[in-house]
C-alpha cells in the first residue's frame, strides 16, 4: 500500500510539472498541442522515472539502461501516445466550437491527462513486478 501511495503521490508531482508545461508552451509560447504534449512528457518523465525509483521502490543503485530505463521511458511515451491522440483529437474538436482560449485550454488538458491516466494502473504493475522488482540473490536491502 506504501508504494501505491507513493506511486501516486510521484504521479500528482509530474502530472503538475507535465500540465504546467503543456499549458505554458500551448498559451504562453503558442505551440501546436500535440508538439507542446511531447515536450511535456518529456521533461516530466525524467522526474518521475527518478521520485518513483528511489523514493516508491527504494532503490540506490546504478539504474540499468536497458532494464529500468528504457523500458520506463517506452511505458512513459505509450502514455504519451494515448495522450497526444486524445489531445490532437481533441484539439481538432475544438476548432469548430469556438470556446474561449481559458475553457480550450482546460478541455486540452483533460484529455492530455486521460491518456496517462488509462496508463497508471499497468505503469504501477509493471514497475512493481518487472522494472524495480527485487531480483532473487540481489545485494538490495528489503523495503
Amino acid at each position: 500500500m506504501t508504494r501505491i501511495v507513493r506511486c501516486l503521490g510521484v504521479s500528482v508531482i509530474t502530472t503538475v510539472i507535465s500540465v504546467t508545461t503543456l499549458a505554458a508552451t500551448t498559451v504562453g509560447l503558442g505551440l501546436t498541442a500535440w508538439i507542446a504534449n511531447v515536450l511535456a512528457t518529456a521533461v516530466a518523465t525524467v522526474p518521475s522515472y527518478h521520485l518513483n525509483r528511489r523514493w516508491t521502490w527504494g532503490k540506490r543503485d546504478a539504474s540499468d539502461v536497458w532494464r529500468e530505463i528504457m523500458p520506463f521511458w517506452v511505458l512513459s511515451f505509450a502514455g504519451l501516445v494515448l495522450s497526444t491522440l486524445a489531445v490532437a483529437l481533441t484539439d481538432s474538436w475544438l476548432h469548430g466550437t469556438h470556446l474561449g482560449q481559458p475553457l480550450h485550454t482546460f478541455v486540452i488538458l483533460a484529455a492530455h491527462l486521460s491518456g496517462f491516466g488509462i496508463l497508471w494502473v499497468a505503469q504501477f504493475l509493471l514497475l512493481e513486478r518487472v522494472l524495480f522488482a527485487r531480483r532473487v540473490g540481489s545485494l538490495e536491502a528489503p523495503r
